[in-house]
């Protein structure tokens, strides 16, 4: 194929795998398909290269990334899927090194985030933990930008319910 698209992709890959790779994680919670996932979407970039307008390469990833990772839940967890969430006990085998470095309250946040709906945790992610903007995370998600807004303030007292209703005090949300 191109060159051009091949040295391209290694400059992205370079600069964002480990944002995508823990978007994706985040989304599916399995440290082993996450990096297949994580795989998949840079040769995904990398096939639909003439697609790309140059204008925003980091929200065109994550779009890829969003993308690949919801069909792969159609395809493996349907019943999942369709209830618009994944089980909170899924996948709760963490790579040891990524369980040592989450403290307590970031391991509570983490399980609660796992709780939310689909929805709910992608805009969470995007907005407060990637921290994109409204627009950035709106082309990501492909809803208008008030969508994302009214989301976000819904998606930020769901995980405050689920935070109290695990027992954490949440202060600082």
């Amino acid at each position: 194929m191109n060159d051009e698209a091949k040295r391209q992709v290694n400059v992205w890959y370079q600069t964002y795998n480990q944002d995508l790779y823990q978007y994706i994680f985040f989304l599916i919670r399995d440290h082993d398909q996450a990096k297949d996932l994580l795989q998949d979407t840079f040769l995904k970039a990398y096939q639909k290269y003439d697609t790309f307008r140059q204008d925003n390469e980091k929200g065109w990833l994550f779009r890829i990334a969003r993308n690949i990772t919801i069909d792969f839940v159609r395809k493996k967890h349907p019943v999942s899927y369709l209830m618009d969430t994944l089980p909170s006990n899924q996948h709760q085998d963490h790579s040891p090194e990524k369980h040592l470095e989450l403290t307590e309250s970031e391991k509570e946040l983490y399980h609660a985030l796992g709780n939310l709906k689909r929805s709910y945790r992608d805009v969470i992610i995007l907005r407060k933990i990637k921290e994109f903007s409204v627009k950035e995370a709106s082309d990501i998600l492909g809803w208008k930008e008030e969508k994302v807004r009214v989301t976000l303030t819904r998606a930020i007292q769901a995980l405050k319910r689920q935070l109290e209703k695990e027992g954490y005090q949440h202060e600082a949300l």
